[in-house]
């Protein structure tokens, strides 16, 4: 299984570089489950710098398989679409496998044929990982009981709610004995980094970085999302605490008084810092910060609009109902079956994307 690397490779057949040098060590093979809406720059985030390791050493390090489901294409969430290689049902081993994904991922987590072949896979032995929400998958299989494991940030609070008895961080990467896990993204690339430093020496992990000129390796605890003064384009140190403390504190939200002690700033200061440089009130953008989190428990979860509610810090099922539509224009749920049902947002949706 081999491809030429001074060309366009097929995408959809398993791929290696040539091997131009010799090892007694067999290539490891690692098959990618891509499903329904999967993360493009994820998936090559994690191919690239298999390839690139190929190149560098002369070897053939690493050999992989592009699977699906059925057999036949995945279209990604760009809407691009990728050929495979084969079908679950063809593949009886496989030693490490991934299972790559992204949005609708309620609506393919309870795919059975998915959760015996990574049941199955997993009592041979595999090692089995999971890219971004794919780690949904794995849990719905009860593959992760006992394991540590991470997701996108956007997902952590509904994966925690879903699954308390499973130790979710919010570390960029996990890799826990026979399991890994990954926030996605750009965390891919580094998820395999620090795979190739494990298993083929640190020096060679640094000559691929740098070949995908990215600037240093990242560590499992750095962090997934950008740091809040830049993703808020403030420097105010009280307002920054503030709005971290909001952040951390949706389920049982604080009292304004708290929040101005916690920043050590008066309340007429809190009002005035959140004019000043947010362009809201403090009420105002933390209310946004819960509506925000109960969307996506809606879209994300199987919880119940009541139990969405109190996540949400909403006592009042009847007051949560009216701020959702307020800041929505549907009901909680009319929103989740739009969410759910296949008329789900192109993007994302960011927390602090207020105005």
């Amino acid at each position: 299984m081999s491809t030429n690397n001074n060309g366009p490779s097929n995408v959809g057949q398993s791929h290696s570089s040539p091997n131009n040098g010799s090892s007694s060590d067999p290539p490891e093979q690692i098959g990618f489950l891509l499903l329904h809406e999967f993360s493009m720059i994820a998936l090559f985030s994690a191919v690239e710098p298999l390839r690139v390791a190929n190149r560098i050493s002369g070897r053939t390090l690493y050999d992989w398989k592009l699977l699906s489901v059925d057999g036949e294409p995945v279209v990604a969430s760009n809407g691009m679409s990728l050929m495979v290689e084969a079908g679950i049902a063809e593949i009886d081993r496989l030693p490490v496998i991934a299972v790559c994904a992204s949005y609708g991922i309620e609506r393919i987590a309870s795919d059975r044929r998915v959760l015996g072949w990574l049941r199955r896979l997993a009592r041979q032995g595999s090692e089995i990982g999971a890219i971004e929400t794919g780690t949904y998958i794995l849990a719905r299989a009860g593959l992760l009981d006992g394991y540590r494991a991470t997701l996108h940030w956007e997902n952590i609070a509904s994966f925690a709610e879903e699954y308390p008895e499973i130790e979710v961080t919010g570390e960029l990467f996990e890799m826990d004995r026979k399991r890994f896990t990954c926030s996605g993204g750009t965390g891919a690339l580094d998820l395999i980094l620090n795979r190739i430093s494990r298993d083929h020496g640190h020096k060679l992990a640094v000559a691929v970085s740098e070949s995908l000129l990215h600037d240093r390796i990242r560590t499992r605890d750095d962090h997934q999302r950008m740091a809040l003064e830049l993703r808020l384009r403030i420097r105010n140190p009280a307002l920054l605490i503030i709005v971290k403390a909001m952040e951390a504190n949706l389920e049982e939200p604080l009292s304004l008084d708290e929040l101005a002690s916690i920043g050590k700033v008066s309340r007429r200061q809190l009002e005035r810092l959140f004019r000043n440089l947010l362009s809201d009130t403090p009420s105002s953008y933390y209310l946004k910060l819960r509506l925000r989190h109960a969307r996506h428990l809606l879209e994300h979860t199987s919880l119940s609009i009541l139990d969405i509610s109190l996540a949400s810090g909403f006592l009042s099922s009847p007051y949560f109902s009216r701020a959702y539509r307020a800041r929505f224009g549907l009901s909680p749920r009319e929103d989740r079956r739009r969410l759910q049902g296949g008329e789900s947002m192109t993007g994302r949706i960011y927390p602090d994307n207020f105005h």
